[in-house]
């Protein structure tokens, strides 16, 4: 199944991605979510993309890896939007940060971290609302901050959160059963 699903999406987020030849930009890109839908993503902080770490899927659910994207900043403070319509299902503190977790339609999760934010778990959003503030404290970003941005699938896999702009890796997962 997840083969499919994430073969599916990667097919549909990456037709609708800018032309191979313009990196994406902060603007909005309309995904085509089904033949009467679209959803729209953008980048969750202003400016030219800057990825200072890619996603880097672990070879087992519980192995090594990156689940996300670093997105450098110029320093903490810097607001963060959420990247498309949905409703924050999580804001709060996980161990030493503040995480904001979005639940999308089509059963897509993007998550933001670290985070200052003062979002009450099921409040709506669009593409674009402030979600909250970058605090420091990422570690391995060789910018003033960086934002961890990760993009899971509600069964748990994990895609790479670019894909949303027309600019990821794609995988294939095995499926299982």
């Amino acid at each position: 199944m997840r083969t499919v699903v994430t073969a599916a999406l990667s097919a549909v987020l990456l037709a609708a991605g800018p032309p191979a030849s313009a990196p994406p930009t902060p603007e909005t890109v309309v995904v085509a979510g089904s033949p009467t839908t679209a959803e729209r993503f953008r980048l969750p902080l202003d400016g030219p993309p800057r990825v200072s770490r890619r996603f880097d899927p672990p070879s087992l659910p519980w192995g090594r890896g990156h689940r996300g994207v670093d997105l450098q900043a110029v320093g903490p403070g810097v607001t963060v939007y959420a990247a498309g319509a949905g409703t924050v299902s999580h804001a709060g503190r996980i161990v030493d940060r503040g995480v904001v977790s979005i639940s999308h339609p089509g059963g897509f999760r993007t998550t933001y971290e670290p985070l200052d934010t003062g979002l009450p778990v099921g409040a709506t959003v669009v593409a674009g609302t402030p979600i909250g503030v970058l605090a420091d404290g990422h570690r391995g970003c060789p910018a003033g901050a960086c934002l961890h941005w990760g993009l899971r699938q509600h069964d748990g896999g994990y895609l790479d959160p670019l894909l949303l702009l027309g600019d990821g890796r794609t995988r294939l997962l095995p499926t299982h059963g």
